[in-house]
């Protein structure tokens, strides 16, 4: 091999990364310095806490069934054949889309019991009916 060619080959160019190393790095610096300067300084307010929530209000429909199947709408004991009457009355004052009730049932009440307080709720013209376990927790 002739020393021309030896030459070639062992003086490859290669690109130096020292210098790019430390640009970054002082970049980096900069950067880190930077950062605390630009956060923004943001006025929180805690929310209040809740204040003592009282009775529902009217345009909400409880339907509460206790465990040996007494029925209470809105807190007043209500027997499951003035139900379906009841419910067509106040359904008929309202709007279509506030048309909602709430059924709240303890865990152990059967599946087939809450279904029929579905069934009549939705005859009587209930769009929306929520259902609510009594004493999750």
């Amino acid at each position: 091999m002739s020393e021309k060619n030896a030459r070639s080959v062992s003086s490859r160019p290669a690109i130096n990364v020292t210098p790019l190393i430390d640009v970054l790095l002082v970049l980096l610096i900069i950067f880190m310095v930077i950062q605390p300067q630009r956060e923004a300084r943001l006025q929180v307010e805690a929310p209040e806490p809740a204040k003592d929530i009282g009775p529902p209000p009217p345009e909400m429909l409880m339907l509460t069934v206790s465990a040996d199947w007494q029925l209470a709408l809105n807190t007043k004991p209500i027997t499951i054949e003035d139900l379906l009457p009841k419910l067509g009355r106040l359904m008929a004052e309202r709007a279509v889309d506030t048309r909602s009730l709430f059924i709240k049932a303890p865990r152990g009440v059967s599946y087939a019991s809450i279904v029929l307080l579905i069934d009549l709720a939705k005859g009587a013209g209930v769009v929306t009916v929520g259902l609510l376990a009594d004493g999750v927790g």
